[in-house]
């Protein structure tokens, strides 16, 4: 079975040119250097057709970058990001168009100048899938797919509630048809209550329109209940993956052990909590080796030194920690 997207040793980093001042006093005989954040470092994996992945870790990981390199918004600096199209009919939505992106903030992601009808069409007046005299029953297609109705589409996005606005930033995205969403902390943004129904939404238009979802969230508890597989990033690699099962029960990596002990729980009951020691180390000097060493309570010097392999340790369970190395 072919994946649906492949992404292929893709790392991003962002670079901060001298300026003006830096380079004077670089010719007074001081060493300022441009500043490097590598925010993904060579990440590979695949994501299948009908399939929802997640993607977890703390904040300034990248998943937000290799999110947005997946759908086309931000190119990678190395590796390649490759989408292999399920429905290749003709008439079907063109590839560049079959992956698109939920934000995490539907306030800033809409245009506050126009109205709905005019946001959810104009992409697919633009490319050709429809004709503009049917953007009026396109549009209220869309909006009952998510469960708004016609009194939205002469409103302005000011006009609605959070959890509204995210929803016609769901019904922007499947305007073109697209295969593969990336949801960016899609939900983070909304009250709690709102939160579960977005989230229901998302799980009957997969169900609805055999979508593909790479779902990124620091919320272990939603990537537990939205997810088939989860990845875990960490200061810009991939430490473990694993499908959802293994993920709560046989989490390997230290950081996954660690992230999933914070998690409350009712059945566990009380219990002592240990956060990791530390806070994550800038993206601009990451450590050597396994970037996790200084947090890590079983570090040793091979970890210093020596990046760990993702390797598998049971089927389809990929895990980047020397201690497993001895199994």
């Amino acid at each position: 079975m072919k994946p649906l997207l492949k992404v292929s040793n893709v790392s991003r980093d962002f670079i901060k040119s001298l300026d003006l001042v830096a380079k004077f006093l670089n010719r007074l005989g001081q060493d300022h250097r441009e500043e490097i954040v590598h925010a993904v470092d060579d990440v590979s994996f695949e994501v299948f057709n009908g399939e929802v992945v997640g993607i977890v870790g703390e904040s300034g990981c990248g998943k937000s970058t290799l999110g947005k390199m997946v759908a086309g918004i931000l190119p990678p600096t190395a590796g390649q990001v490759h989408f292999d199209s399920a429905n290749k009919s003709e008439g079907a939505t063109p590839d560049d168009l079959k992956t698109q992106m939920i934000f995490q903030d539907p306030f800033s992601s809409l245009n506050p100048r126009k109205k709905v009808i005019d946001i959810l069409t104009e992409a697919p007046v633009h490319h050709g899938l429809i004709k503009a005299s049917e953007k009026r029953e396109f549009a209220l297609d869309m909006l009952n797919r998510v469960g708004l109705d016609s009194s939205a589409l002469g409103r302005y996005p000011h006009q609605f509630s959070g959890g509204q606005r995210q929803r016609i930033g769901i019904a922007r995205a499947l305007a073109v048809s697209p295969e593969l969403l990336v949801c960016d902390e899609s939900i983070a943004a909304l009250d709690v209550s709102i939160q579960a129904q977005v989230l229901n939404l998302f799980v009957k238009l997969k169900q609805d329109y055999d979508l593909t979802y790479l779902f990124i969230s620091h919320d272990i508890g939603v990537i537990e209940h939205i997810s088939d597989r989860v990845i875990v990033m960490y200061l810009g690699r991939i430490v473990e993956t694993a499908p959802i099962e293994a993920f709560v029960k046989q989490p390997n990596h230290p950081y996954t052990k660690a992230l999933l002990e914070g998690v409350p729980r009712l059945e566990i009951g009380h219990r002592n909590y240990e956060p990791v020691s530390g806070e994550i180390p800038s993206p601009l000097d990451p450590p050597t080796g396994c970037h996790f060493h200084p947090r890590c309570k079983h570090s040793s010097e091979r970890c210093k030194a020596v990046r760990p392999a993702l390797v598998e340790i049971t089927p389809d369970h990929f895990s980047a920690c020397h201690l497993n190395d001895s199994e």
